[in-house]
């Protein structure tokens, strides 16, 4: 009998018979149902920053449920773990007195930013204010909104007519930002949404100087910068957040992912304190925000994140992204220099793609798949996106991980070509 489950982001008829199942895990290393250990070089979805089995977690975890298992956020509820988050998250932000929204996941805070940069604008007599730019490439999850912000065109497909107010830019201009601008009128602008690095869009780096004249030209005409660094934040550029690499003031940042680890399902938006203003004013008939998920704040999910926050300060793992970004770039050096490959996208975080030549794509175009799976038996994960295979290994990667990398994609690369 086959299985119900029906995957993300998959195709079923080929998936049902042939998965993959992983059954356990610890630091940098995952293992199959049939006992073989991989390096989980993408730590699982962009999320296992720490690697897997961390004693810290499973030990918050219990503790707080046996202390509260639950309970909402809504009006003035709160528990102990959400405003402990909040406020460490708040101390850490790029922008001093940011308040937290807490989510569910990436997704939830992507279409909470949308949300909150239009309602920032009616409650500050601008109403007219509700076109939201993307770029092309970008990525900012399945929800609603998010899938309208989002710039890879096939993510939307399918689903009938999209959300209107939404425009995309290419990725790496910011003179096409300000034409759009310009163009939609500033007056109608709200909000422009940018990763600091393009994750799921195949590991796209910005341009020296792109970030911070793209804040620039959206503050010169009003319009809010939300950087989403559901990817980027927490290590993986070598920062907090990702989006404080560079000397920039965003108005909101999205977080999730490394935010536990990819434990607990948990997110966390960061809103200035500019933006958030007019919710905050304490006087009677302030706006109410008529936003938020069942499980935004789960006391669970905010003692995950706690410990989380505690490993990565114990154990130094922020400054690893930056320290790791030039090691994974040598060690993708054979890759780059192998005839199927186009590009090697590394150097800037401990992110990276391999790109596979268009001659290549234009004879196969399921290449990155079967790149995937020949990766694979050689016990390396990776992820078969856009054009070739990504990689983001754990921030407790070290030499042996990466010389494993090194090895594995030059000879999958070989067996690709047959």
């Amino acid at each position: 009998m086959e299985n119900p489950l029906w995957h993300p982001f998959a195709d079923m008829g080929a998936v049902d018979g042939d998965r993959f199942v992983i059954t356990r895990g610890s630091g940098s290393y995952v293992w199959d149902d049939g006992g073989r250990r991989y390096f989980d070089a993408t730590a699982s979805l962009w999320y296992a920053n720490f690697g897997h089995g961390r004693p810290e977690i499973t030990q918050a975890v219990t503790a707080q449920l046996e202390k509260l298992d639950s309970y909402n956020l809504f009006g003035y509820y709160a528990n102990e773990p959400a405003l402990e988050l909040a406020s460490r998250l708040s101390s850490l932000a790029p922008v001093p007195g940011s308040k937290v929204f807490l989510g569910s996941g990436g997704g939830d805070v992507v279409d909470t930013a949308v949300k909150i940069a239009r309602a920032h604008f009616v409650h500050t007599g601008r109403p007219e204010k509700t076109h939201i730019i993307g770029r092309t490439q970008g990525y900012h999850g399945t929800h609603g909104f998010g899938t309208a912000v989002g710039g890879i065109p096939v993510n939307a497909e399918g689903f009938g007519p999209m959300p209107s107010g939404f425009s995309h830019v290419a990725y790496d201009s910011v003179a096409a930002l300000e034409a759009e601008i310009l163009r939609v009128g500033a007056d109608r602008v709200a909000a422009f949404f940018c990763e600091p690095v393009i994750g799921a869009g195949g590991v796209l780096l910005p341009p020296e100087g792109y970030l911070e004249a793209a804040v620039e030209v959206c503050h010169r005409h009003g319009v809010l910068f939300v950087a989403d660094c559901v990817i980027a934040a927490f290590g993986r550029l070598g920062t907090w957040f990702g989006i404080d690499r560079w000397a920039v003031r965003p108005d909101m940042v999205t977080t999730a992912k490394g935010l536990t680890g990819g434990t607990i399902p948990l997110a966390a938006l960061l809103v200035s304190p500019e933006v958030a203003a007019p919710f905050f004013t304490g006087s009677p008939g302030a706006p109410v925000l008529r936003h938020g998920a069942t499980y935004a704040g789960h006391p669970v999910g905010c003692a995950a994140a706690l410990a989380t926050l505690d490993i990565y300060e114990k154990d130094g793992l922020i400054p690893r992204g930056q320290e790791l970004e030039k090691p994974l770039a040598d060690a993708l050096a054979a890759a780059a220099e192998h005839p199927l490959v186009a590009e090697v996208r590394a150097g800037l975080g401990f992110l990276a793609a391999v790109e596979l030549s268009a001659e290549v794509l234009a004879a196969d175009p399921g290449a990155p798949g079967k790149l995937q799976r020949l990766v694979r038996d050689e016990g390396v994960l990776v992820r078969p996106l856009g054009k070739g295979i990504a990689m983001s290994p754990p921030l407790v990667a070290g030499d042996e991980e990466l010389d494993l990398l090194a090895a594995a994609i030059p000879a999958a690369l070989s067996r690709l070509r047959g």
